[in-house]
């Protein structure tokens, strides 16, 4: 293998395998990462048997070749090079000759012959979406998700297929959190969508594969994101890059019973402003359940933030917000109502009670209609005195 290739293509490539690598791993080649020159081009690819990720990028092909190389030290190695200079590699035996500039190395690898092939799909692409719009649902959801459950599925975000909207929800059963994305039929492959719905109306992808795919999204730039599902496998293909995982088994928790139909009170006011209350009442909150009481005076047209604790004292925040239906108080753990404000992406909030000890929702505010949107929806538990 010799080849030259961009610096800056180079440590995207690293930047999207090494993270894959899992740092448990008892076979050596898992901690490496492939190198392979194919068509023209060089490919990384990175596995830990749950995920696989390949990245290929423009190169100037010599000689053809594949080595693996431990991913740890390319990755440290490839972010210090200096930036602008392009990359020659050079396999020589099991080791690979980099040059960047003034910088040289020779890295020894193992034979890629034992290297796991990633699995390929069979089948024409499922669905083609906007990469902004898959990236804003996945971090909608991904504060719900339980990362160290004795319930597998609740590990994983469940995606249901529906004819025009694909639904992404998580709970980790003290919060939830539901994210609509209206599809149309440019977003789907419609022979293919129409008979898998039919025998597959949801499947759950475990959370830390939509982190992975969420680290490679670009925040502020729009491609197209073809996503695959076969044989309990999902498969993503974006710009270049191509991440496989295994579905999660299992049945996913019904929860829409615990989304109430209707509200009996709203407060709508700045995101920025309950932000800051929230965070300031977490300070003097008491205990490890970071008790903040939210008391909402229809009367005095104003909500407050509330919280105390014996050792260290109270505070108080006075808002003033738009208030629609009856007084409430209710008690809340800050974080998980923090992280469900947290989630929202427009300048104003919603919070929807309708008692102390029933599910309360945060929603979205339209910026120009002043609407409550429902598109996505953060319902915690409130806790009971």
């Amino acid at each position: 293998m010799k080849l030259i290739c961009t610096e800056v293509n180079f440590k995207k490539a690293i930047f999207n395998c090494e993270r894959v690598v899992s740092k448990k791993n008892t076979l050596p080649i898992l901690n490496n990462i492939l190198f392979e020159t194919e068509k023209g081009g060089l490919k990384l690819s990175a596995t830990n048997l749950e995920i696989g990720v390949s990245s290929k990028i423009g190169a100037k092909i010599e000689k053809e070749g594949r080595i693996t190389i431990p991913a740890k030290l390319i990755s440290n190695f490839s972010a210090n090079l200096p930036s602008g200079e392009n990359i020659s590699l050079e396999l020589v035996d099991n080791n690979l000759k980099i040059k960047s500039g003034i910088n040289k190395a020779i890295i020894k690898g193992i034979s890629a012959e034992d290297f796991p092939l990633l699995p390929l799909r069979k089948t024409e692409y499922l669905l083609d979406l906007s990469s902004l719009e898959l990236k804003t649902a996945i971090l909608k959801v991904m504060p719900a998700v339980a990362f160290n459950e004795s319930r597998q599925e609740l590990t994983g975000i469940n995606l249901i297929l529906k004819e025009k909207e694909l639904i992404f929800a998580a709970t980790d059963s003290f919060r939830l959190s539901e994210c609509q994305i209206k599809i149309e039929e440019i977003n789907i492959n419609k022979e293919t969508y129409k008979l898998f719905i039919e025998k597959n109306e949801n499947v759950i992808i475990p959370a830390n594969v939509l982190g992975e795919l969420n680290r490679m999204l670009a925040p502020d730039i729009d491609n197209r994101v073809k996503i695959t599902i076969e044989e309990g496998q999902i498969f993503f293909e974006i710009d270049g890059i191509k991440l496989v995982s295994r579905l999660i088994n299992g049945k996913y928790p019904e929860y829409k019973h615990i989304m109430p139909a209707e509200y009996k009170t709203r407060i709508v006011g700045e995101k920025q402003v309950l932000q800051n209350a929230i965070k300031m009442a977490s300070v003097f909150s008491a205990g490890g359940s970071n008790e903040i009481t939210l008391k909402i005076s229809q009367e005095e047209e104003k909500i407050f933030i509330l919280s105390s604790s014996a050792e260290v004292g109270e505070n108080s925040a006075e808002l003033k917000f738009d208030i629609t239906g009856p007084s409430q108080e209710v008690v809340f753990n800050a974080k998980y109502l923090l992280d469900g404000i947290n989630a929202t992406t427009t300048s104003q909030v919603a919070i929807l009670l309708n008692s102390e000890a029933t599910p309360v929702a945060v929603r979205e505010i339209n910026e120009k209609s002043g609407e409550v949107l429902d598109n996505f929806t953060y319902i915690v538990m409130p806790i009971k005195n």
